[in-house]
């Protein structure tokens, strides 16, 4: 059993390298597609639970994140993450109508 789950870890990191401990962007963007489709068509599967783990961690220490990281650890509230969100994604006060209200609403919030 031992040597059959090595090897089937091996054959796993093979097949996708940020499993195996890749930093490498191109490695991050094919994991996160494969996270994209087996949360489409295989939500339940242990793959995606490892693969996010390993997302995450690459993206807490990836250089392209470094000032968003910081400025989430700076904010850690809610009003502060909708505005680093907004910011980084070029979003308005009326792009959140579905999700929180209309655009007075969410004006009110970022207000605080």
């Amino acid at each position: 059993m031992i040597s059959d789950a090595n090897k089937a870890v091996n054959d796993l990191a093979s097949i996708v390298p940020l499993l195996g401990g890749s930093s490498s962007r191109k490695d991050y963007e094919e994991a996160r597609k494969l996270v994209e489709y087996l949360l489409e068509h295989d939500p339940d599967s242990p793959l995606v639970d490892m693969l996010t783990a390993r997302i995450d961690a690459w993206e807490d220490n990836a250089v392209e994140f470094e000032e968003f990281n910081t400025r989430f650890e700076a904010g850690k509230n809610g009003v502060s993450l909708l505005r680093v969100l907004m910011q980084q994604y070029g979003l308005s006060q009326s792009d959140f109508e579905n999700e929180i209200g209309n655009k007075s609403l969410v004006s009110r919030i970022l207000s605080g």
